[in-house]
């Protein structure tokens, strides 16, 4: 394949001072206090009570299909520009401006992996569902095995779970719950969120991300493996092998979320190139 060379990339003068911010990495993913802190737990509360093995094998069913609309990967990424993340306790601000921010902060450490740029780019379009009339709850936040015991590092785990009826039921609240040793991630279920349907979009379109990448989509809210490494007992090789690609996307997606928001119109550009290159022309949602 002939590359063209059309020069210096203008886009650059446009990316964001990612660098200038002033807040501490100990400061991000405060759950105990600030201004949001109401909005979070009401979020986190909803989707504990409600996100059982039930309800995720039904949620697999209604979006699988990926029979809901069809449109551009840019113009999903552009639609989030009506979504702030009712989770979140960092920002208040539409989802699609964080979608720049990590791409960009993948960009200046990694620019010679074009392929980990778009992850970084496309890892919240998932949420999209929530523009379709799915809850927030059953879209954003963290995730986290159901059908077997919710370990204690979940966020507000002693709180929000107290109605969750898999929490009762022994054939689930045990430490293996319905599944066997290192029976692999892949053959988990997850609690139904933007993770796992942009994952299962991307698959069904056949898009061309390496599985590092996918790997980083489907698993980038599952917090209690790849930050506090929980649930171990239930992967496998692949999944070990994949989690320090899982832990570097960490760090863009949670640090990259300053004040100081990209010129998203300059920008876009050089994006629609990766997209083209990657995910091409109209994709089934």
């Amino acid at each position: 394949m002939r590359v063209i060379n059309l020069g210096p990339d203008m886009s650059l003068a446009y990316r964001p001072n990612l660098t200038n911010n002033t807040k501490e990495k100990e400061d991000f993913r405060n759950f105990e206090s600030g201004s949001l802190q109401e909005r979070v737990f009401n979020t986190y509360k909803l989707m504990h009570t409600n996100q059982t093995v039930d309800f995720v094998r039904q949620k697999h069913l209604q979006w699988s299909n990926c029979n809901h609309t069809e449109m551009s990967m840019m113009d999903a990424i552009m639609s989030l520009d009506q979504l702030v993340d009712e989770s979140d306790p960092d920002v208040d601000f539409p989802n699609s401006f964080h979608a720049f921010q990590t791409a960009e902060g993948i960009r200046k450490e990694h620019p010679d992996k074009d392929w980990f740029q778009l992850v970084g780019l496309i890892h919240d379009v998932g949420k999209t569902m929530a523009l379709w009339d799915e809850h927030q709850w059953a879209v954003v936040g963290d995730t986290f095995p159901v059908g077997c015991k919710f370990q204690n590092s979940i966020v507000f785990r002693d709180t929000t779970f107290l109605e969750n009826p898999d929490e009762k039921n022994s054939c689930y609240n045990s430490e293996y719950g319905i599944y066997k040793p290192n029976c692999g991630l892949d053959n988990v279920l997850i609690s139904w969120g933007h993770d796992e349907y942009l994952y299962r979009v991307l698959k069904f379109n056949k898009c061309h991300i390496p599985e590092e990448g996918l790997y980083m989509i489907r698993y980038h809210s599952f917090y209690p493996w790849h930050s506090h490494g929980d649930y171990m007992h239930l992967c496998d090789d692949k999944d070990l092998q994949m989690l320090p690609w899982v832990k570097e996307f960490n760090n863009f997606d949670l640090y990259t979320k300053v004040t100081e928001l990209p010129n998203v119109e300059k920008l876009r550009p050089y994006y629609q190139s990766l997209i083209d290159k990657y995910c091409p022309g109209i994709l089934k949602w």
